[in-house]
């Protein structure tokens, strides 16, 4: 994924490369003959008696839960671990006690970080093959397949790490090469199987997002994800098209353009289209913010940190690989996702605070500061998406630092033209553990984004940012159903999490999927809210 002779990667794959490949599989059997080289118990907490398929050892096992509960060694704590021999109440030498908490507390989410607290200590054991029994049903109400798929996304989740540049020689990641899960009933054998494929699947997206964030700006440039974007579409045979700057420059699309001026590398914007659905059904626009490096441009930010923007294409990758999961999810709907791609550099053509450009929707935009530069490119890519009529728009951004100041680190900012739409991007937080809430897009919030030179000034002052960038962008929607979801608190963490590594953490990509997985065909639903000025004219064809 070489970007220019000074990058270390050497193509568009190598942002595949630092993913694990481990086997997961299910049987059904008894679970203390499971071979294996570890076996993983999962206990609630204050409780003798092991839920799930784990039940039948129950009884064996009594004696060693009430000493380590007796000594507080382990409790069943959500999230605690022991590690313990099995004294041959199993064919496994060794034993992982996993704990969940309360019976009655009892998740997806809860079984998701158990299990990327698991994998943690399974690398560093060095383990080669784990047996796992099913931690439904029974359990919070978790069906076998949600159990299977909330288990084994934790554990691929967990088990990621990005050590691609570094040169001493490391062993792999991790020596875990196969995990099986052993179920009390045959006939959910299929179900569980099924479950452990769409985890890998969208395991899998998620760490494509990671390792696109991960990787330094001078590998993952725009031309470099364009050229991904392309491999990807040529694999799961997607339709990708490429629009390059003069192209755009014809179009009109001058914000997006303006924010790429102080830079060498060339501006992209990459469309990538997969459709599942009906020919008739139209599609659901998914557009990323991708800065490939941030800088502030002109107004240009503290150095404390500044390398953490290479993840500032985080809204981008999530795009890329929330469309590559609903490719090989087979997902039966039409999606569309628009990757506006630049980065954002001083230099002596840079724009500056002050000018003003015109945008594909014949607004203009006053640049009061130049390190607002996410909503100028999206302001452009949201309004030649929302000419395609999708039946949803969405914008994943990370967009403004504000949002952390409003949600802390454990939220997304979500607002929006649909209730519905809304509502259904609540829905699917919820049910992937990456929560969004709700902030009100209000009159008022639009008098701070009036210019007096031009139509919007791209700045709303101190106050209320995460609303009144959204209001900004609302301006370019068009008619469409519309919804926007800022990452910039949760795209990176500084410290670890039970199933994600301090750095990049490819928010936004399960919440995608998880929605897109809820969609079928249709015509859109009505929008309410303030109305956005339309767009009067069809795209034109892009250079494929």
């Amino acid at each position: 994924m070489s970007g220019n002779p000074g990058a270390v990667a050497s193509d568009a794959n190598s942002a595949l490369r630092s993913r694990v490949a481990v086997r997961l599989e299910a049987t059904a059997g008894a679970l203390a003959s499971a071979a294996s080289d570890l076996l993983l118990i999962p206990c609630c907490e204050g409780e003798s008696t092991l839920p799930g398929d784990a039940r039948p050892l129950s009884k064996p096992l009594a004696p060693l839960l009430a000493d380590r509960m007796e000594r507080g060694e382990f409790t069943g704590k959500a999230n605690q671990l022991s590690l313990a021999d099995s004294h041959g109440v199993t064919t496994a030498k060794r034993l992982l006690l996993v704990g969940l908490g309360k019976r009655s507390s009892v998740t997806a989410e809860t079984v998701r970080q158990a299990m990327g607290k698991a994998a943690v200590m399974i690398k560093s054991l060095g383990v080669a093959h784990v047996a796992v029994p099913l931690f439904g049903p029974g359990l919070g109400k978790l069906t076998p397949a949600a159990a299977a798929q909330a288990q084994a996304e934790g554990l691929l989740l967990g088990l990621y790490d990005f050590n691609l540049y570094k040169t001493e020689v490391k062993p792999p990641l991790t020596s875990l090469g196969r995990v099986t899960w052993v179920i009390n009933d045959r006939r959910q054998l299929p179900v569980v199987q099924a479950a452990l494929e769409r985890a890998s699947i969208i395991a899998d997206a998620a760490m494509l997002a990671r390792d696109l964030g991960n990787h330094p700006s001078n590998v993952a440039t725009p031309s470099a994800i364009a050229e991904l974007a392309r491999s990807l579409a040529a694999e799961l045979k997607l339709r990708c098209t490429i629009m390059e700057r003069v192209e755009m420059e014809q179009l009109g699309m001058w914000a997006l353009v303006g924010v790429a001026r102080g830079s060498q590398e060339p501006p992209k914007l990459i469309m990538l289209e997969y459709k599942g659905g009906r020919a008739d059904d139209p599609p659901i626009a998914l557009v990323g913010k991708t800065i490939t490096f941030d800088t502030g441009g002109i107004s240009l930010k503290p150095s404390e940190n500044m390398e953490q923007m290479k993840d500032d294409m985080s809204g981008g990758a999530a795009v890329l690989a929330a469309i590559q999961a609903a490719a090989r999810l087979k997902l039966p709907v039409n999606v569309t996702g628009f990757l506006p791609a630049t980065e954002n550099m001083p230099s002596g053509t840079a724009q500056k605070p002050g000018d003003i450009v015109k945008t594909l929707s014949g607004l203009t935009i006053e640049v009061i500061n130049t390190d607002a530069e996410g909503r100028l490119i999206l302001a452009d890519a949201l309004t030649y998406a929302a000419r395609l009529k999708p039946k949803w728009l969405i914008d994943i951004a990370t967009l403004t630092g504000a949002c952390g100041v409003a949600l802390g680190k454990h939220a997304i900012g979500l607002l929006g033209t649909s209730p519905e739409l809304i509502a259904a991007l609540k829905a699917a937080g919820e049910a992937t553990g990456e929560r969004a809430w709700e902030m009100p897009l209000w009159e008022p919030y639009y008098d701070q984004i009036k210019s007096n030179v031009a139509d919007v000034q791209n700045v709303g002052g101190r106050y209320g940012g995460v609303i009144t960038a959204g209001a900004f962008l609302s301006k370019f929607v068009g008619e469409a159903s519309w919804a926007h979801l800022d990452i910039a608190s949760t795209a990176w963490i500084d410290e670890p999490r039970p199933y994600t590594p301090k750095g990049v953490t490819g928010v936004g990509v399960r919440l995608l999927i998880e929605f897109l997985s809820r969609q079928g065909g249709g015509k859109p639903a009505p929008r309410s809210g303030r109305r956005a000025r339309p767009a009067k004219s069809r795209p034109a064809r892009a250079r494929r």
